[in-house]
């Protein structure tokens, strides 16, 4: 256990944001033109790019110390983008509305380069495993790096035999295991997806049985959280059986390699290049490492063209990413402070926690609680499994959080305001009344105002685009975007003019790297 003058170490933990928004049209369908020149090049402009599709943009902050600073950059990004969309604009939901089925969605494009033609062949490939509407999903990624000076006191109370190195990366497993056993609360207190348009299963009809109809054009559950974070939504029935080893980093990298070396005849009916063109990067299991679908995963920063298990390998975790939250359709960023310091201290706690080892049974517990507080997380009375015995939702929840007040106090210590304790204050009203929750909000007010899903995202994305169209950019901060865009272009064409190798064996090159 930490000693006073050694709890102030756990401050100063760097976080970054990454949101996803799809782009719009002025008549709320997804925008058909391609990412905005003016934005920069979606290959490498590290804070502007997109995601899955030529319409789904991704917005990235730098990680930083002070949170408030962290969305104060986000808020430049969109103010910035807002300047250069014209009569666009970006929904603020996680669930994608103007969908007009798969074809409507164009895969984003990166350019000619052997990296740049990589990234949409992974798209591609993507499209035909599960399809493209699936992949306009939004959400908000949250990435922490636990302090750096706290590491050698952890090291040192725990009287570990490994290097620090070893130790940290251990730690960051220790983190990963139990966010994994307890994230289902990130599901219950900011999930924001109970609700879909009908359009969103234009390609796969067959899935809306299993749904409820909220109006002629929303399907729902009544005490859904997050839809998205569902087995129709982000996760996905056809990696159900991968069994991923989050015990150790050598065993995550092991068994996310033999994923990805795996050959899946499904896939292999798709082929992998048909009359010279390229439909996916392999038929394996896994085409990379980002297709594998978790809520948690570790990261290491990866050198040009390095694969991410390789940088695991080489130099250990040095942040994780927490991709379970929605994005809060009533935060103009998706995202608030309240929220970010509760992620943190929650982060922080579950490094701090005991961390026992898992096996391929508490997997499966771990994620059928996901998938129960995905679809009725709101459910009076629900219950979930913890160490094998049946717990109510708020009981646990209410254990989480009292787990969770001596790093609030901690993070609170000498600061004015105390905002890590009250964001945590803010989540104990949740979860005593599920009607203060934005899955419970989003449905109020689409009764209040009888108008379905599509109509409540688009009126409120509208609202955000006149906020940010009122809140002109400062003129250095808009040179400073503006000359990130034009240099992100010239770094693309530089790449694109050292290609030296063929597509062929650029992918061979890639996939051989050990």
């Amino acid at each position: 256990m930490l000693k006073n003058q050694q709890q102030a170490l756990i401050k100063k933990g760097l976080k970054g944001i990454e949101k996803e928004s799809l782009r719009l049209s002025a008549n709320g369908f997804i925008a058909q033109t391609p990412h905005p020149y003016s934005l920069g090049s979606a290959l490498t402009n590290p804070h502007i790019t997109t995601d899955y599709s030529e319409a789904l943009l991704e917005f990235i902050t730098p990680p930083l110390a002070n949170i408030e600073s962290t969305l104060a950059f986000m808020t430049k990004i969109h103010q910035f983008v807002y300047s250069q969309l014209d009569d666009e604009f970006l929904l603020a939901a996680s669930m994608p509305c103007g969908i007009r089925g798969d074809e409507s969605i164009p895969i984003a494009q990166y350019g000619k380069s052997n990296i740049g033609q990589m990234k949409h062949i992974y798209r591609q490939g993507l499209a035909h495993r599960y399809g493209r509407t699936m992949q306009s999903i939004a959400g908000i990624h949250f990435n922490y790096s636990v302090p750096e000076n706290l590491w050698p006191t952890l090291h040192r109370l725990e009287g570990s035999p490994l290097s620090l190195e070893a130790f940290k990366s251990s730690a960051y497993f220790d983190l990963i295991r139990n966010f994994q056993r307890q994230g289902w609360i990130i599901l219950y207190l900011f999930g924001a997806s109970p609700a879909i348009c009908k359009s969103f299963f234009a390609s796969r009809p067959e899935l809306m049985a299993q749904f409820e109809h909220f109006d002629n054009c929303s399907l729902y559950h009544p005490y859904a959280t997050s839809l998205r974070m569902s087995d129709i939504g982000y996760k996905s029935n056809n990696q159900a059986n991968l069994e991923i080893d989050y015990n150790s980093l050598d065993g995550y990298v092991d068994s996310l390699s033999t994923a990805i070396n795996t050959p899946s005849p499904e896939y292999e009916a798709f082929g992998v290049k048909i009359d010279g063109e390229y439909q996916q990067l392999n038929s394996n299991l896994l085409q990379i490492e980002n297709e594998f679908y978790s809520t948690v995963r570790p990261k290491q920063i990866i050198n040009p063209c390095e694969k991410p298990t390789l940088a695991l390998k080489r130099r250990g975790v040095h942040y994780v990413e927490i991709r379970s939250l929605d994005l809060n359709p009533f935060e103009p960023i998706g995202i608030n402070a309240s929220q970010s310091r509760f992620m943190e201290a929650f982060l922080l706690t579950c490094l701090l926690q005991d961390s026992p080892k898992s096996d391929e049974t508490e997997s499966q517990i771990n994620n059928n609680n996901q998938l129960k507080v995905a679809h009725n997380g709101r459910q009076p009375n629900l219950s979930l499994t913890k160490n094998n015995q049946r717990i109510s939702l708020k009981d646990w929840a209410n254990e989480i959080l009292d787990n969770m007040q001596a790093v609030c106090e901690i993070l609170d210590a000498d600061e004015s305001g105390k905002l890590y304790s009250l964001a945590l204050t803010e989540q104990r009203q949740l979860v005593s009344n599920s009607e203060l929750t934005p899955s419970a909000k989003l449905l109020s007010t689409m009764r209040r105002t009888d108008i379905p899903f599509g109509r409540f995202a688009d009126n409120i994305s509208q609202q955000h685009a006149e906020t940010f169209n009122a809140q002109k950019l400062s003129s250095v901060d808009t040179d400073f975007f503006t000359h990130l865009a034009k240099q992100s272009h010239h770094k693309q064409a530089e790449i694109e003019a050292k290609d030296e190798r063929s597509l062929d064996n650029f992918l061979a090159h890639y996939f051989s790297q050990a």
